[in-house]
């Protein structure tokens, strides 16, 4: 039976993973702290079981790096070693699209070959990137080894959206002096569709996760339920700008705002070709990642058909109140 290391497997993309991997696959998937043990432990006469394959979902978990202060850097070389210690032949490492930076020249939409210029203030996607490069230096330093690299754009779920994810969406759709760029939102489950397969096949190299396309600015901005954009002259607008981003909720890392002023689209075909497909639009999951009002997703008609029905509504009310006012007026003249 093939034998896969996880890490991240208590975080809601962990838990659709393992389920991927065990009921899908059929593999057995065994925890970091429960094979370091093994291997501390381990005697001639009883030597570790080696693991085929590490998945490692923690790297690309800004909430609990930034929560416990830890390095992504020190924890994928935490990793690397045990997968050194354990025999790995495959490894499948979760970063992000933002270590593409977020850039005005960028092209739309950006594919795998686009080189990373990750925001130098934020720290996280710089990191990323240097995960990145440690994964493949440790692909190439041994023979029969292969790697895969998901870079997913803002991930969402009702259960796992984080708070690097929101920020990102509530920042996004929202500038006042200029046209917003279009932006992407990936659900979790087709995330772990993506992590379940390159598992699976064992692909070799890197691969962006997004959904088909994007979602233009205004219509992120009319998903939030803004008002309409009023447009504002230059300086004014950057002023407002970062008025708004101050009271964002939640801590708002610092380079995060680049990523909501600048385009950093990305090309899904190179995931498509070798056989996944998303299975949630982007605008299904910003709603469901962020609760957005109910009506954003209402169609013009249907808009017009209960707009229609709550003026008749209205009327008919008002007729109701007529009708009891001119009785009690009658009343009191017939007394």
């Amino acid at each position: 039976m093939t034998t896969v290391l996880v890490t991240g497997a208590e975080s809601s993309l962990g838990a659709r993973v393992v389920k991927g991997l065990t009921g899908e696959c059929g593999f057995e998937v065994v925890s970091p702290a429960a094979h370091t043990t093994a291997i501390e432990t381990a005697t001639p006469a009883e030597p570790i079981e080696p693991i085929d394959i590490a998945v490692h979902l923690s790297a690309g978990d800004h909430d609990t790096r930034a929560r416990r202060r830890e390095s992504v850097t020190k924890g994928a070389a935490a990793l690397l070693e045990l997968a050194e210690h354990s025999g790995v032949q495959h490894l499948v490492l979760v970063s992000s699209a933002m270590v593409y930076g977020a850039w005005a020249n960028n092209p739309v939409p950006l594919t795998e070959d686009a080189p990373l210029r990750p925001d130098l203030d934020f720290v996280f996607a710089r990191q990323l990137a240097s995960v990145e490069q440690m994964v493949d230096d440790w692909r190439t330093s041994a023979p029969g080894r292969t790697a895969t690299v998901l870079r997913p754009v803002v991930t969402m779920a009702a259960d796992g959206s984080s708070s690097l994810a929101r920020a990102l969406a509530a920042g996004m759709g929202q500038r006042s002096g200029e046209d917003d760029p279009g932006a992407q939102f990936l659900h979790l489950d087709d995330l772990a569709s993506a992590v379940t397969l390159a598992a699976q096949r064992r692909l070799d190299g890197v691969y962006n996760v997004a959904p088909d396309g994007w979602v233009a600015g205004d219509r992120v901005r009319a998903l939030a339920g803004s008002a309409p954009k009023v447009k504002l002259p230059g300086r004014l607008a950057e002023v407002v700008a970062r008025v708004r981003w101050r009271f964002q909720r939640g801590p708002i890392p610092p380079g995060l705002r680049s990523y909501t002023q600048s385009p950093w689209l990305v090309a899904n075909d190179r995931l498509e070709a070798v056989g996944w497909h998303p299975a949630v639009t982007n605008e299904q999951a910003y709603v469901e990642g962020t609760e957005a009002k109910w009506w954003t997703m209402i169609t013009p008609k249907r808009k017009q058909e209960l707009s229609l029905g709550a003026m008749g509504l209205a009327v008919a009310g008002l007729v109701g109140v007529t009708a009891v006012l001119v009785r009690r007026a009658r009343r009191r003249r017939a007394g």
